[in-house]
Parts: C-alpha cells; sequence; structure tokens
C-alpha cells in the first residue's frame, strides 16, 4: 500500500549504525527527514550525505532528526561515513538504517513487496530509493519528494519546505510560492475576514480567495 500525506508512518525497528530502535521512539517529539539511497560509496549519495552533515546546525534550529537510509551493511555504513567527511569536511553525526533485508524501502513504497537484491547488484537495481520523507511529531507523513539517479537533491528546498511545513502547521497559514521564511504568508479560504483580523490583524485581500499577512 503506498504511504500518503497524512498517514502515520510505520513503527519500524531498524538497524543502523548508531544502534537499533524503532522508527517512532527515535522521532520523538521532534521532526524527522527520512532521506534514502540504492547504496553506499556512490557519487550523488556521497555529495548529498555530505550536505546533510554540513546542515547539522540548521536540522538543530528547527528541531528536526535526520537520518539515511541505505539497502547495504551497517558495516559499509560506517566505512562511507569516512568518505563523505572527507568530501564535505562535516561529520555525519546521523545515523544511517542498514536496509539490506529491504524493509523500509518496501514499506514506505519505494521499492514493490516482490523485490529483491541479486548477487553483483549495482544502483539500478534499487534506483527508486532516492526519496525524502518529512515527518512531524505526531508521526504523520508531511511531505515526499523523490528524485532519479542523475539529479542530486536540493537541500536548501528541503529546507525551506521544512520551514514552510512548521510554519504552516504551527500558525493555521499557507505558504505560496517560492515563499521563505519572513515573507508574507496565505490566510487559508476556510478563514473568514472576521477570524482573519482577529488572528492575523491586517492582511491584503489579492483575489476573493487569495488573502496575504505578515508572517506570524
Amino acid at each position: 500500500m503506498a504511504l500518503r500525506i497524512n498517514d502515520i508512518i510505520p513503527n519500524l525497528t531498524v538497524e543502523t549504525d548508531h544502534g537499533t530502535f524503532t522508527l517512532h521512539d527515535w522521532i520523538g517529539d521532534s521532526w524527522a527527514i527520512l532521506f534514502s539511497h540504492p547504496k553506499d560509496f556512490t557519487p550523488v549519495c556521497t555529495t548529498e550525505f555530505s550536505a546533510v552533515a554540513q546542515l547539522a546546525d540548521e536540522w538543530e534550529k528547527r528541531g528536526t532528526k535526520v537520518i539515511g537510509v541505505s539497502v547495504d551493511s551497517v558495516a559499509d555504513h560506517k566505512k562511507w561515513k569516512g568518505d563523505i567527511e572527507a568530501f564535505g569536511n562535516a561529520a555525519p553525526g546521523f545515523p544511517i538504517i542498514a536496509d539490506d533485508g529491504l524493509a523500509v524501502s518496501k514499506a514506505f513504497d519505494m521499492l514493490p513487496a516482490e523485490a529483491y537484491l541479486p548477487d553483483g547488484r549495482t544502483p539500478a537495481d534499487s534506483a527508486t530509493v532516492r526519496s525524502v520523507f518529512i515527518i512531524g511529531p505526531d508521526k504523520q507523513l508531511k511531505l515526499s519528494m523523490t528524485y532519479p539517479m542523475t539529479v542530486g537533491r536540493n537541500f536548501a528546498e528541503i529546507l525551506r519546505a521544512l520551514d514552510g511545513l512548521q510554519i504552516s502547521t504551527g500558525k493555521g497559514v499557507a505558504t505560496p510560492a517560492n515563499w521563505v521564511m519572513g515573507e508574507d504568508v496565505i490566510i487559508p479560504p476556510t478563514v473568514s475576514n472576521e477570524d482573519a483580523v482577529a488572528k492575523f490583524g491586517e492582511f491584503e485581500t489579492i483575489l476573493p480567495y487569495l488573502r496575504k499577512t505578515k508572517m506570524p
């Protein structure tokens, strides 16, 4: 079954280079980002893990935990982290799930139920394990993005999306296209003008259904 927005993520027990735990326990009361990779020691993925490591302070500011997933072993993950740190000049302090049994990849609908890892496999055998999942403290899936093998992920966009999710969830607003933190936000159509004044103060009516206000 596909995992959709607002679904509770599966509470899988996962083995990582930081030990074994359930996903729900690991998330706790935090936001979380799970980002997946088809194989260790691959070029695009190495640059992505380095980018995540370099953003450690940004994740912490947002009360967000990050966890990688790769369909290789814990031993491989530990070795790979040396390359990741050497490339990005930042230690990857987050855990990486050893999904060599494909339990996470299948539960998050990145691979079909009948998928398996053949002997001598290449990254192409698990190419669709190239996704990002943003998960709320309520353990619900808030956003997902899937990338092809050849396009590195834009973690500035993932940070922007996380900001949008946190402000919309916490303040009852929506964000327009290309929004970044500090810019005006959208008042949802479900909020009447009277309630909008009480909640947000001044606002601008651009169209009958499109009203903007300062970020609360």
